[in-house]
């Protein structure tokens, strides 16, 4: 079995999700897959359905380049006992960054509520 076959539903999914300037290449018995996502949900995607071809990330027959574009973000749903300071250490940004990308739905950034939708800027 070649490598394009063996990750090929990757390769499919990346393809799926519409990774930009998505490059498949095979060299020296092993598979390059590059590319940008539109988010780091999708990003996750790729990664996760490379965890299902090899769970123990042992095979070495692989390297994933999956950036994730400038300005992307990621929806998330406020909990009860979320604070922006604990949603941005837990992704990595500041909370500062989230409650300027969200200027439209939080006017007070302590007082936030649980069910509302909000972006988080990737890191």
């Amino acid at each position: 079995m070649s490598l394009l076959d063996k990750y090929k539903e990757l390769t499919d999914l990346a393809t799926n999700l519409g990774i930009a300037n998505l490059q498949v290449r095979e060299q020296d018995n092993v598979l390059y897959i590059d590319g940008t996502a539109k988010s780091a949900e999708d990003k996750e995607k790729i990664w996760s359905a490379y965890g299902k071809i090899d769970p123990d990330f042992r095979a070495a027959d692989a390297v994933i380049n999956i950036t994730v574009a400038e300005g992307a973000t990621t929806e998330y749903t406020i909990k009860g006992g979320d604070s922006l300071s604990k949603i941005g250490k837990a992704h990595g940004v500041s909370w500062e960054a989230i409650f300027e990308a969200n200027r439209d739905i939080i006017k007070n950034p302590d007082l936030i509520q649980p069910g509302w939708k909000i972006k988080i800027p990737t890191a």
